[in-house]
């Protein structure tokens, strides 16, 4: 089952939080659609990232999340941050996205301050979040809706992106009366309608079985090059970033900091199996455990 996440209904319609694909391969769908229909929602080129000198914690009584840490992503870059649990980087996610304030040091996309959550910069958790008394179509335009569309608009932008998930023979159908995996499209769906910059991924693949994971990782990422938004997402799955990842950063300690920053750069799609995955995964382990290590034997 899915975990949940509990959210404000202001919230889910102020970042248009969302959930995963589905169970079955689209990756390749997608860019055949887009292909065939000319679809212009692929004409994106994600966003600048820049981190620097960041340190936060949640209260002035409370120890430090992290510390004086920095980061950058270019545009359309997918970047992983592998950690162990309490070094921060979920917090790290969530400041990016404008969701958490009370850091100091600098944060900003395309040069502008982050102060605020945007519809360009989605969160994508465990759970759809969809409204199931809504049809399909009504829950992939709320955004849309929510921000004064005309009706024309909405259903001009709402039609192409249920093309783009293969769930047109459903459009008409309450979002309840639908799979997990079809619901599961349906959030891929809002996302896509608002033509996100930049998904940010809080471990949204733990809680699936091995099988539906490894799709959902190929598929994830072969839609954000297909459509050109940026990745950033935080995980202690060293496979998982194998997959996901042009860059990992390796975050451990508590207060978190960055240890290293390595490239990926292997060819899409990722096998598992491939020995040149194989050996990434292998040096990603070694230095993961090496960054580890050193920050235990300092103490």
């Amino acid at each position: 089952m899915y975990g949940v996440t509990l959210l404000t209904k202001q919230e889910v319609i102020k970042v248009t939080i969302n959930s995963l694909l589905s169970t079955e391969p689209v990756a390749s769908q997608i860019e055949t659609t887009i292909l065939k229909k000319g679809i212009h929602m692929a004409d994106r080129n994600g966003v600048e990232i820049n981190v620097k000198n960041l340190t936060h914690r949640y209260t002035s009584k409370t120890p430090l999340t992290f510390d004086n840490v920095d980061m950058q992503a270019e545009p359309g870059e997918s970047l992983v941050i592998i950690g162990r649990s309490g070094c921060g980087k979920s917090t790290l996610l969530h400041i990016i996205a404008g969701l958490l304030g009370g850091y100091n040091g600098t944060v900003q996309i395309n040069n502008k301050d982050v102060k605020e959550a945007s519809s360009k910069w989605i969160m994508m958790f465990q759970a759809p979040h969809l409204f199931p008394w809504m049809t399909v179509e009504q829950n992939v335009g709320t955004g849309l809706r929510f921000a004064g569309w005309s009706k024309d608009r909405i259903r001009e932008r709402v039609n192409e992106a249920i093309s783009l998930v293969h769930m047109e023979e459903n459009a008409k159908k309450n979002t309840q009366d639908l799979s997990g995996g079809q619901q599961q499209r349906v959030a891929l769906a809002r996302s896509l309608v608002m033509e996100p910059e930049m998904l940010l991924l809080d471990e949204p693949f733990s809680a699936l079985d091995a099988f539906t994971r490894a799709s959902l990782q190929k598929d994830v990422r072969a839609i954000s090059k297909q459509l050109g938004f940026n990745i950033v997402m935080v995980t202690h799955d060293i496979d998982e970033a194998v997959i996901m990842a042009d860059r990992t950063l390796i975050m451990a300690g508590s207060p978190g900091k960055m240890m290293h920053d390595l490239r990926v750069d292997l060819p899409d799609p990722r096998n598992r199996e491939d020995k040149d995955v194989r050996a990434k995964r292998l040096e990603l382990m070694e230095t993961f455990n090496q960054a580890a290590g050193s920050l235990a034997g300092g103490h």
